[in-house]
């Protein structure tokens, strides 16, 4: 079964990839003015980041926005269209080497994927003011999540990242091997009404990314408080948006609501990142470069909140 799947993700992201390349060359003389190796760069680091667990969203647009890549109306759609096919390829790898229960993470990637659908409509037709306050209460939610995640404060069969991360590392070097939860004790799937939050849950936090809404944090989360093991988070969130990014990044290349160079740059950056950091990183100081994240997140997030605020003053005095 997870042949099928791979078959049917393959096919999703060479339909993407047709339809956003074809975009990309109509629009190849009239392409926006950032810095194509920014761009690349800000995409090598955050998908190697993505690639580890810490999500990809958050530090794209803190990155993006510090270095005034990127106009905020735009940020959704950019963040989207750009991490499609780096997040395609950590998929392959994680759904290959990590055995996870085939019924929970088809459920999941197909709840997520409706959602994406739902919400890539109404996300690209939102004005620039509303994208901000969104993207600052998300970024603000992204950030709790991941201290909580680092603080213990998740219930159920939740692990530090790190910890995480480590038996997923350790599966990739003896590619072999099979990480199996149930082995230890730990579920690597749910039932029941268990199924049923996990299915709904991941229709909003689909719906909920294409608002630039980082589905990393808040999935794991929900993969921790529904006692499965840790380690199956990587494929079901790494599914989920291997799933509906290209679903919903075609309706926002369609519409014209992303950043073209940007996007590029963060495509052709960002798998480079999730290839060094999937087969030749051995270990990171994980702990250290997730405060670091949630640091940037937060001052990222204010920054956003207060210049929606500022613009809506200066509607209200004009």
């Amino acid at each position: 079964m997870s042949t099928a799947l791979l078959g049917v993700l393959g096919a999703f992201g060479a339909w993407f990839g047709v339809i956003f390349g074809k975009d990309f060359m109509h629009h190849k003389g009239d392409l926006e003015n950032n810095s194509l190796g920014k761009v690349s760069a800000i995409g090598f680091i955050t998908n190697f980041l993505d690639t580890l667990g810490i999500g990809s969203f958050a530090p794209t647009t803190a990155l993006l926005r510090g270095f005034k890549q990127i106009e905020d109306r735009v940020i959704p759609g950019t963040l989207n269209v750009s991490c499609t096919l780096p997040v395609i390829t950590e998929a392959f790898i994680f759904i290959t080497v990590i055995n996870v229960d085939m019924i929970t993470l088809v459920a999941m990637l197909a709840a997520a994927t409706i959602g994406a659908w739902v919400g890539a409509g109404l996300v690209s037709k939102l004005p620039e003011k509303k994208v901000q306050i969104v993207m600052a209460i998300a970024l603000l939610a992204t950030a709790f999540l991941m201290a909580a995640g680092q603080f213990g404060w998740m219930p159920g069969g939740g692990a530090p990242l790190t910890e995480a991360f480590e038996g997923v590392k350790n599966n990739l070097v003896y590619a072999n091997m099979d990480v199996d939860g149930q082995m230890l004790g730990v579920p690597i799937g749910v039932v029941g009404t268990k199924l049923v939050i996990a299915v709904v849950v991941n229709f909003v936090l689909g719906a909920l990314m294409t608002a630039g809404i980082g589905l990393y944090a808040p999935c794991m989360a929900l993969v921790y408080l529904l006692g499965m093991s840790p380690r199956v988070a990587f494929p079901i969130m790494m599914g989920s948006c291997a799933f509906l990014m290209p679903v919903a990044s075609i309706k926002f290349v369609k519409e014209g609501a992303y950043n073209r160079k940007a996007a590029m740059g963060i495509t052709i950056g960002g798998l480079i990142g999730v290839f060094i950091a999937a087969y030749l990183v051995k270990s990171l100081p994980l702990q250290i470069l997730t405060y670091l994240v949630i640091a940037v997140v937060l001052y990222t997030a204010i920054t956003m909140m207060m210049a929606a605020l500022k613009k809506e003053k200066t509607e209200v005095k004009s």
